[in-house]
């Protein structure tokens, strides 16, 4: 227990520390060319936000707004009822920036995998990129909606075999409408093995989340995660999760730095799944 609260709570503090360096030259004159540079890029990334929905990003599903953050998620997944439970610290997240107006790129960190099993090797998993690109929107005054493409790409880069033995490219297209305090945000993706199909397979997925702003910094969610499998060993398969859960924030740390938290838990209702009563633990620093 000791191990575990240490990789939960390290991050935690991490996340911060990051992010405050992130901002720490605006603190000061502009006099310098590095903090000016600075200043000019977040005054453009605020400018970028202002111009979409106020949303919060969902547990699971990507969302379609453009987020300036660190974030950082723990995972818990159960393949078997009763048997140990697999750790995934960092859950290929990591730093979300805004370099210009529409676009957003995502440097995940390689997630490290704990199998709590003497059978199978803890290790690395593999390193992500996703670039994000948004095609329209509008903020709350004026429509509340958003559309925006995206592609992933993971590497394979897992040490024991705790990841993929080729490239992963995923184009997306998520989407998101806000009526008053409540929203629906979702992503339609496609997961393409840049080899080695037959034996990798492709997957399908679509995910809606129905978000609402309960009270001041309380999001109470419920997602619906569904994946289809074509060829490899799940070939023909389809798994949907039902996947409550609450997100918390943004609460202010410094006039720049804010934290946001969320938990959940998904929950395998098709009769074919590969794991079940998964929890998730989000950590995020926007700035």
């Amino acid at each position: 227990m000791r191990i575990v609260t240490h990789r939960i709570l390290l991050p935690i503090r991490t996340l911060i520390a990051f992010a405050a360096t992130a901002v720490a030259q605006t603190a000061s004159s502009t006099s310098n060319a590095h903090e000016g540079f600075w200043t000019r890029w977040l005054r453009r990334s605020d400018r970028s936000k202002a111009g979409q929905p106020h949303w919060l990003t969902p547990l699971a599903t990507t969302t379609p707004r453009l987020e300036q953050e660190v974030r950082y998620d723990v995972n818990w997944s159960q393949v078997k009822p009763g048997g140990p439970y697999t750790e995934t610290y960092g859950n290929t997240k990591g730093l979300e920036l805004i370099p210009v107006e529409r676009i957003e790129i995502i440097a995940a960190l390689p997630a490290y995998i704990v199998h709590n099993n003497p059978a199978t090797k803890d290790g690395w998993g593999d390193i992500q990129l996703l670039v994000k690109y948004r095609l329209l929107s509008a903020n709350e005054e004026h429509g509340n909606y958003i559309l925006t493409a995206f592609v992933s790409s993971t590497f394979p880069s897992a040490s024991y075999g705790n990841g993929q033995p080729k490239a992963i490219i995923t184009p997306t297209l998520a989407y998101g409408k806000g009526w008053g305090a409540f929203d629906i945000q979702g992503t339609i993706g496609t997961a393409e093995p840049a080899g080695n199909t037959s034996s990798i397979g492709r997957t399908y997925t679509w995910n809606h989340t129905f978000q609402y702003h309960a009270l001041s910094k309380i999001w109470p969610e419920l997602e619906i995660n569904q994946s289809w499998f074509s060829g490899g060993r799940n070939d023909g398969k389809e798994q949907t999760f039902v996947s409550p859960g609450v997100v918390i924030g943004r609460t202010r740390i410094t006039d720049r730095i804010g934290f946001t938290f969320g938990a959940g838990v998904q929950i395998a209702v098709s009769q074919f799944h590969t794991s079940d009563h998964n929890i998730i633990l989000s950590m995020r620093a926007p700035f």
